[in-house]
């Protein structure tokens, strides 16, 4: 056994016994860091939603190291499930379902139903692996803030609220899971990100856009109020009129900025780079951050989704 591989185990020893404890572990996920909690604990996740400043209304996401784990915190595990766990976990692929009754209510906003997915990082597998408990773990930032996609930025947004953050590198996917309801007859795809649309409904046919979501009450999804995703600067949507303490991040056409950033044409790219970008817009202490529009097609669904969220 290497040096390095005794010293991740022993760190995923001690972050095993906090979450058996009932405290928090900010962990690695390939979409953003997570604040991890044990899901099945409805004190250790109140903890969650104080170290946030999260209201109670939006639920949490389950992550798990396997469907049989997964298929301990639900109640029904429909053929659509199956098919998509099995092209997509581990992946950035949220299933909300009917919950088991062993979720605590916390975890789900007081609704029936728990949004549950398989990490595709190697630490958050082996931390879940290591603790033999499904963890509840939104992003590990105040609530409606950017989320970190490293350690670092995990460190300056939540501080001493976190007892221990596992330090994985880099997020590779850079936005949240796509989260898509089988709970009803139809599915529902209750937040894009890029596992597309278009990816869903080539597995299981068509998919549907939700209501008319009202902050206040019980979402089904985390990620549905109406300002989220976003940096300390204002965000907005368009050409920058001028360049003093602005950022500007651009994909087709440049223009003069104090903090100009070219974007990837492709989305995949683009994803993966745009919450540093925004951190590192904010670091500069930036008081607006215009963004380029992104092209429409489902597969920039996720990231048109982000952006609109931030600039509202």
């Amino acid at each position: 056994m290497t040096t390095k591989t005794l010293k991740t185990n022993l760190i995923l020893d001690e972050a095993a016994a906090l979450i058996r404890e009932g405290r928090l572990v900010a962990f690695p996920t390939e979409t953003v860091y997570g604040l991890g909690a044990n899901a099945l604990d409805a004190l250790a996740v109140r903890r969650i939603y104080e170290a946030k400043g999260r209201p109670a209304t939006s639920p949490l996401i389950v992550h798990v190291s396997s469907t049989a784990m997964a298929k301990r915190v639900v109640s029904a595990w429909p053929e659509a499930a199956e098919k998509l766990a099995a092209r997509f976990w581990p992946g950035p692929l949220t299933l909300v379902l009917p919950k088991a009754k062993r979720v605590p209510d916390i975890v789900t906003s007081g609704l029936g139903t728990v949004g549950v997915r398989m990490p595709a990082h190697p630490l958050a597998l082996a931390l879940i692996r290591k603790c033999r408990l499904p963890l509840a773990g939104p992003s590990a930032n105040r609530f409606t803030g950017l989320s970190p996609v490293t350690a670092a930025q995990v460190r300056e947004g939540l501080g001493a609220a976190v007892d221990l953050i596992l330090d994985g590198g880099p997020c590779r996917v850079g936005i949240e899971s796509t989260v898509v309801s089988l709970a009803g007859p139809v599915p529902v795809l209750l937040r894009p990100g890029m596992v597309s649309r278009g990816q869903l409904e080539a597995l299981i046919g068509p998919v549907a856009m939700p209501g008319a979501v009202t902050d206040g009450v019980p979402h089904e999804s985390p990620g549905q109020h109406t300002k989220h995703y976003a940096p300390k600067a204002r965000v907005r949507l368009g050409v920058p009129e001028v360049a003093s303490r602005t950022a500007y991040l651009w994909w087709a056409v440049d223009r003069p900025a104090e903090f100009s950033v070219r974007m990837p044409k492709d989305p995949d790219r683009y994803a993966a780079m745009l919450y540093d970008t925004l951190h590192r817009a904010d670091a500069r202490g930036v008081r607006e951050i215009v963004v380029e529009p992104v092209p429409f097609g489902s597969d920039w669904d996720g990231i048109r989704d982000r952006l609109s969220r931030a600039s509202s």
